[in-house]
C-alpha cells in the first residue's frame, strides 16, 4: 500500500530524546548513527566499532529497538567487528508506517543488508522476533550469512508440516482485515506519558528480570520528552502478535534445512515477553552441525542478563573477522 509521508511521525520528533542519556555500566552510545531509505521508508542505522571493519549485524525483538544492544553491542564490537544493528519500522528511531508485516520488516532488512555488504555475506544475529526473521531469510537467501545465532527467537507451539494455500489466502484475508480494523481505530492514538520511573515501571511489568536502572536507561534511548511527560516512540498502532500473515511454528520447521553455521541461545526461565519455547523442544529441529546453548536461570533477555557470557559464546562461535 502506497504512503503519504504527511500520515507518519517526521525524523524531527523521532529523535527527540534524552539530553543525556540515563548512565548505566558498560552501556554505549552508537559510533554512528544515520537514516536509511528503505523502498521510501527511512530507517534508522546505529553502529558500534571501526567503521572499516568486517560488518555484524545484530536484529532485535518486537516492541524493543537498536539501543536496547548498547551493552552486548560494544563487546561484539571489541572483538574487532563493525556491529550494525537497525531499528525495525515503527520502533525506536525509524519512521513510522501506515500498515506493518512481517513481510515488510523482510524488506528493510534487505536494505540494510544492501547497504552494509554488498555482495558478500556477514554473520547475523538475531534475538526475539528478530531471531525467528532472520531464520526464515536465511532460509530464503543463505549466500547472505556466513553464521546464524538466533537468540530465544526460536517459537513452538504444536508441529505442522504445512498449510495448503486456501487456507494461507484466508489467513492473508482475516490478518488484512484485522490490520484494518486496529487501524481505524488507532489513527490518532498516541502513547500514555509519565516520568522515566513509570515508563520503566510500565515497561518492567514485560521486563521482570531487568534491573531497574537498565530500565530507565530504556527510557531515554527509546522514549521521547513532550510538554506532558515521556513517551515509548513505537508506533501506537502496532500490537502484539502483528506480524501475520505468519505462524510461529514456521520458524521451527525452517531450522533443519539451514546450511551456515548456526547458534542457538536459549534461557531456561519463562517470561511475559519471550515465546514460551521448552528448550529441549528445539534440539530435534536443529540443522546439520547445529548448536544450542541452554542457559540456567536467564530469561528472554540472554543478551541483557547476561552480556559477557552471551558476547564470549557468540565470538567463539563466529571466529575473527577476516
Amino acid at each position: 500500500m502506497a504512503a503519504t509521508r504527511g500520515a507518519r511521525r517526521t525524523l524531527d520528533h523521532v529523535t527527540n530524546t534524552a539530553p543525556v542519556e540515563h548512565p548505566v555500566p558498560d552501556a554505549e552510545h552508537p559510533a554512528r548513527e544515520y537514516h536509511l531509505d528503505a523502498n521510501g521508508l527511512q530507517i534508522a542505522v546505529h553502529e558500534w566499532g571501526d567503521a572499516d571493519a568486517a560488518p555484524l549485524v545484530l536484529v532485535h525483538g518486537g516492541f524493543d529497538f537498536a539501543r536496547t544492544y548498547d551493552i552486548f553491542a560494544p563487546k561484539l564490537a571489541a572483538g574487532g567487528w563493525r556491529v550494525v544493528s537497525w531499528d525495525q519500522r515503527g520502533h525506536g528511531d525509524s519512521e513510522h508506517a501506515e500498515l506493518y508485516s512481517w513481510d515488510a520488516d523482510m524488506r528493510d532488512a534487505l536494505a540494510v543488508f544492501d547497504h552494509v555488504s554488498p555482495g558478500r555475506p556477514m554473520p547475523v544475529i538475531g534475538h526475539s522476533k528478530g531471531g525467528a526473521l532472520m531464520t526464515q531469510l536465511a532460509d530464503a537467501q543463505p549466500f547472505r550469512f556466513t553464521h546464524l545465532v538466533n537468540m530465544d527467537g526460536i517459537p513452538y507451539n504444536r508441529r505442522i508440516p504445512d498449510v495448503a494455500e486456501h487456507e494461507r489466502t484466508k489467513m492473508v484475508a482475516t490478518e488484512i482485515a484485522g490490520w484494518l480494523d486496529h487501524r481505524r481505530s488507532t489513527a490518532t492514538a498516541q502513547r500514555k506519558p509519565g516520568t522515566v520511573d513509570e515508563l520503566a515501571t510500565r515497561r518492567g511489568r514485560m521486563n521482570p528480570r531487568l534491573d531497574f536502572d537498565w530500565l530507565r536507561r530504556l527510557v531515554t534511548v527509546g522514549g521521547f520528552q513532550s510538554d506532558d511527560g515521556w513517551r515509548w516512540k513505537i508506533d501506537p498502532s502496532m500490537r502484539f502478535g502483528g506480524f501475520g500473515p505468519w505462524r510461529p511454528e514456521w520458524t521451527l520447521m525452517r531450522l533443519p534445512g539451514l546450511p551456515m553455521p548456526f547458534l542457538g541461545i536459549l534461557g531456561r526461565e519463562m517470561e511475559e515477553m519471550g515465546w514460551g519455547t521448552p528448550p529441549e523442544k528445539v534440539l530435534p529441529y536443529l540443522p546439520l552441525d547445529g548448536r544450542c546453548e541452554i542457559l540456567d536461570d536467564v530469561g528472554h533477555f540472554v543478551h541483557i542478563e547476561r552480556p559477557d557470557l552471551v558476547s564470549a559464546i557468540v565470538l567463539d562461535f563466529i571466529g575473527a573477522p577476516s
